[in-house]
C-alpha cells in the first residue's frame, strides 16, 4: 500500500510540474509568482518522497534542483513583500 501511494504521490508531482510549465507557456501562469513556483515545490516534493520506493540519483539531483529554484523564487518573493 505504501508503494502504491508513493506512486500516486510521485505521478501527481509530475503532472503538478507539468501544468505549471505548460501554463507558463501558454501565459496563463507567471514564472515569478507564487502560484508557479508552489506547484513547482509541491510537484518535485512528492517526486522525491516518491524516489523512497525507488532510489534514482539522476532524477533526485534534477527534482531536488527543481524544488531549491522554487525555494529561492519564493523566498525573493516573500523579500519583496517585507521591503
Amino acid at each position: 500500500m505504501t508503494d502504491l501511494l508513493l506512486n500516486v504521490g510521485g505521478v501527481f508531482g509530475v503532472l503538478l510540474m507539468l501544468v505549471a510549465y505548460a501554463g507558463i507557456h501558454f501565459d496563463r501562469l507567471d514564472p515569478k509568482k507564487a502560484t508557479a513556483l508552489l506547484m513547482n515545490l509541491t510537484g518535485s516534493s512528492l517526486v522525491l518522497l516518491s524516489m523512497l520506493h525507488a532510489f534514482n540519483l539522476s532524477a533526485f539531483l534534477m527534482e531536488a534542483a527543481w524544488a531549491v529554484i522554487a525555494v529561492f523564487g519564493l523566498a525573493r518573493l516573500a523579500m519583496k513583500r517585507g521591503s
